[in-house]
């Protein structure tokens, strides 16, 4: 069960980085975020540190 908690979180992260940039770009509309650039900058991040995450947690379960 090691490495449970970083996969999710990860995962988690990874698919809040992508509506976020989505939204930021303007392809999902109905939200305060509709086509404001910052976020179109910070979900990328925001995906890229939960693929980190999820890597981490990868390598916690193998040990």
């Amino acid at each position: 069960m090691r490495g449970w908690l970083p996969l999710t979180l990860g995962l988690l992260a990874v698919v809040i980085g992508a509506v976020w940039t989505v939204q930021g770009l303007g392809y999902v509309s109905g939200s305060v975020m509709t086509d404001e650039k910052i976020w179109a900058v910070i979900g990328p991040l925001v995906a890229a540190a939960g693929l980190v995450v999820i890597w981490l947690g990868l390598r916690s379960r193998r040990r």
